[in-house]
C-alpha cells in the first residue's frame, strides 16, 4: 500500500519549474489530485493549459512571496502530501538576498504542513549542491551522509558580494535549508509526517511548457538552435554529474509514496558528465550535420556517489536504471 492513497491531493510548491512540472505531471498521470504554487497569475494560467486534461485534478494557487508568513498556510488544507520543489534560482551572489528569503520559505512550508493534521508525507527537493560542491581531478565518494559545509563558509564570507560566489550562495542555500528540514523534526515540531529529501545534479530532460523556465535542460535546447550565450555557459559549466529529469520527478514519487522510504536523503546523480562529452553526443544526435568546438580543457568529476537506493526506487517505478546522457539530451533537444 501506498503511503497515501490514489486520489489524494498534493501541494507541489513551484509548479512551473522544470522539476516541479515534472514531479507533477507523474502524480497526475498516476491518479493523484495536484494543487501546484506559482508567483503569479500568468504562470497559473500556463500550467492549467499546460495540465488541462486533468483539469479536473490540477489546480494552480497564486503564492506570491513564498518567505511571507504563512505563505503556505491556505495552499496545504485538504492535502496528504507536501513537494516543496519552490527555491530561489535567481544564482545572486548577495547571500543575504538568496539565502534569508529561502530559509522562510522552507519554514514555511514545514510549519503549514505540521499544523495540517492530513499531511503524511513532505518531500524537500534538495540538491547534490547540498551534499558536495563540483569538484573536478579529485577522486572522493558522496553519500547521504555528506554535506557542503564548505560553500556555506564561502557563501558567508565577507563581502564584496562578486559574480563568482553565485554557485556557493546556491549551494548555501539548499544546504542550510535541508538542514532546517532536518532539524525541523527532529528537534523542533517532531511532526506527524515523514520527511524526505530528493538531491538531483544537473537535470537534464524534456521540457513539458514552452513557457517555462527550464533550467538546465533548456540550456541544452539552446545550445542545439545555436544561442551564443548558452554555448559559452555551458563551456564554462564545471564538470559534474547528470540525471534525467523524469528520474528525478519519479524518485520524488518514491519519496511521496514509498512506506519504506522514511527519513532518507536521495541521491539523484546518474554519472559524471563534460562539455566535450556532451558535445560529442550532441554532434552524434544531430547525424554530423552540428559542430561544435571542444574546449581544450581536460577537467574531469572524478567522485563516486552511493545511488543504490535511488536506483533500486527507479527500478521499482519501471525505470531499468537511470536514463543515460545520450537519451536524456534527445529528449530535451526533441521538447
Amino acid at each position: 500500500m501506498p503511503a497515501i492513497p490514489q486520489g489524494s491531493l498534493v501541494l507541489v510548491t513551484g509548479v512551473n519549474g522544470y522539476i516541479g512540472s515534472h514531479v507533477a505531471h507523474q502524480l497526475l498521470e498516476r491518479g493523484f489530485r495536484v494543487r501546484g504554487t506559482v508567483r503569479g497569475a500568468d504562470k497559473a494560467d500556463y500550467m492549467r493549459a499546460l495540465f488541462d486534461t486533468h483539469q479536473d485534478a490540477f489546480e494552480a494557487l497564486v503564492v506570491p512571496d513564498m518567505a511571507a508568513a504563512g505563505a503556505f498556510d491556505d495552499a496545504v488544507k485538504g492535502c496528504a502530501g507536501v513537494m516543496h520543489v519552490a527555491s530561489d534560482l535567481t544564482l545572486n551572489p548577495d547571500p543575504n538576498q538568496v539565502i534569508p528569503m529561502v530559509l522562510a520559505g522552507v519554514k514555511n512550508a514545514l510549519l503549514a504542513a505540521a499544523h495540517s493534521p492530513g499531511v503524511k508525507r513532505f518531500v524537500y527537493t534538495s540538491s547534490s549542491a547540498a551534499a558536495t560542491a563540483p569538484i573536478v581531478n579529485r577522486a572522493f565518494h558522496v553519500d547521504d551522509g555528506t554535506w557542503n559545509d564548505a560553500d556555506v563558509e564561502a557563501a558567508w564570507a565577507p563581502p564584496p558580494y562578486a559574480a563568482d560566489r553565485k554557485l556557493a550562495v546556491y549551494a548555501a542555500s539548499k544546504t542550510l535549508a535541508e538542514r532546517e528540514c532536518w532539524r525541523f523534526v527532529r528537534e523542533e515540531e517532531k511532526p506527524a509526517f515523514v520527511l524526505n529529501s530528493v538531491l538531483p545534479n544537473c537535470n537534464i530532460g524534456g521540457i513539458l511548457s514552452e513557457h517555462q523556465p527550464a533550467s538546465t535542460g533548456g540550456w541544452y535546447k539552446k545550445m542545439w538552435h545555436g544561442d551564443a550565450e548558452t554555448l559559452q555557459l555551458l563551456r564554462e559549466f564545471p564538470p559534474q554529474h547528470y540525471v534525467n529529469v523524469t528520474d528525478t520527478a519519479l524518485l520524488h514519487v518514491a519519496a511521496l509514496l514509498e512506506e519504506d522510504v522514511v527519513g532518507e536523503r536521495l541521491l539523484a546523480c546518474a554519472g559524471p558528465f563534460n562539455f566535450n562529452e556532451t558535445v560529442a553526443l550532441m554532434e552524434r544526435l544531430g547525424d554530423g550535420s552540428r559542430r561544435w568546438e571542444r574546449i581544450e580543457n581536460t577537467d574531469r568529476d572524478l567522485k563516486t556517489v552511493d545511488s543504490t537506493r535511488a536506483l533500486e526506487l527507479l527500478r521499482r517505478y519501471g525505470r531499468p536504471g537511470f536514463t543515460g546522457l545520450e537519451e536524456s539530451l534527445k529528449e530535451a533537444i526533441e521538447s
